[in-house]
């Protein structure tokens, strides 16, 4: 068994590229992540393509316009974990001996659908009563407050901090600085969700290259140890499902930390999935980065910042930089493959050795989301 290392990644700037295909998207994030890695095309021994609205062959049709075929080429919708999934796959591939050169893209184009919540399927009996991502999320935000006696005001902390790491971030789709204030006046998307404490919808495309042990020593190029790659589906509950402990992220964070051989106590640095402000809230107490019940003071404490115990996405997270569904888990990895090989610029979380990447999809009738995929990775020494 190989272990499996990050040597090269790109992104493109998330936001509205409207007049862009999905290979118009993907194409300069694979071409830059292949040129970091120091290799050509004709080295990608394999390919996989996250995706959730990109159609058939998505990623046939991107890696063709630069000259890889005859290779395995696999297609991954896994909703907002299809580019996460992508990259597990990748890993099991490396880890397995099957190849020592792969190179995983993550793409989605969201103003296809011009505006509003994204499409679910409309068989599902959730979804005919009406609940789309924003309305479940404002369910959360809900229950949180009335468990935890909290106002509306640590929901606007979350959008506070997200925009505020944004702003050193070149890729993120917002790039400037917010005020509790201006969060909470925002318009209702579904109270007490505003405007600004839902991800935007944009477009956008992140690719990395994977390599094994023997690829890593060819290439000698700085790397990043995957030291733990997890994957799970939601278990289906009938009735009543506890909306502040997703049982699928806590138990996939505590599967990574095992395979790992470290605890939330190591992380440096964590990108997750801040769809909207409670889901930070939320997986804070998930990821094991505070004990249940602590998740406002945590963030009012300033512990999930610069210079508290754990710089939580930054980023910019899906708050500010955007969320192409597919993209994420991608562009998620290269944001940390950045941290840990000191790549980051004003971003830069100092010393970062350890980070946590964690990313679910939902959008299904009984279960808590439909998958979760959580990553460790380490700076080689």
């Amino acid at each position: 068994m190989s272990e499996a290392y990050i040597v090269g990644a790109a992104m493109i700037p998330m936001g509205k590229h409207r007049e862009s295909s999905y290979s118009g998207l993907a194409i300069p994030a694979v071409l830059n992540a292949l040129k970091s890695a120091g290799i050509t095309p004709k080295d990608v021994e394999g390919v996989v393509c996250g995706h959730a609205f990109g159609g058939m062959l998505t990623g046939q049709r991107i890696v063709k316009e630069i000259g890889i075929g005859g290779v395995p080429v696999t297609n991954v919708d896994n909703a907002c974990s299809g580019g996460a999934t992508a990259l597990h796959l990748a890993v099991k591939d490396i880890a397995a001996g099957r190849f020592d050169v792969m190179l995983v893209i993550g793409v989605d184009k969201l103003t296809q659908f011009g505006g509003g919540t994204l499409p679910l399927v409309a068989e599902d009996p959730e979804v005919q009563l009406g609940m789309v991502m924003p309305a479940l999320y404002a369910m959360r935000a809900r229950r949180f407050m009335h468990e935890r006696g909290v106002g509306p005001e640590v929901l606007a902390g979350v959008s506070v901090k997200a925009r505020r790491h944004g702003v050193n971030n070149p890729y993120a789709q917002f790039r400037s600085e917010v005020t509790e204030e201006e969060v909470l006046a925002s318009r209702y998307i579904a109270e007490p969700l505003t405007l600004m404490q839902c991800c935007p919808t944009g477009d956008g495309a992140a690719a990395i290259v994977v390599v094994s042990e023997a690829g890593r020593k060819r290439l000698g190029l700085p790397a990043v140890r995957v030291a733990a790659s997890i994957l799970h589906s939601g278990s289906a509950t009938a009735g009543f499902r506890n909306m502040l402990r997703p049982e699928i992220s806590y138990h996939s964070a505590h599967d990574a930390y095992e395979a790992a051989g470290v605890g939330p106590e190591d992380v440096d640095v964590v990108e997750l999935h801040d769809a909207f402000t409670i889901a930070e809230l939320v997986y804070y107490e998930a990821l094991g980065l505070c004990q249940p019940g602590e998740a406002a003071g945590f963030l009012l404490d300033g512990k999930s910042t610069y210079g508290g115990e754990v710089v939580v996405n930054p980023s910019g997270g899906l708050l500010s930089k955007g969320h192409p569904v597919g993209c994420s888990g991608i562009a998620q990895a290269v944001e940390l493959y950045w941290q840990l090989t000191g790549q980051a610029g004003a971003r830069q979380v100092e010393g970062a050795r350890t980070a946590l990447a964690h990313v679910t999809g939902g959008g299904i009738a009984g279960l808590d989301h439909g998958a979760c995929t959580v990553h460790l990775l380490q700076a080689v020494q």
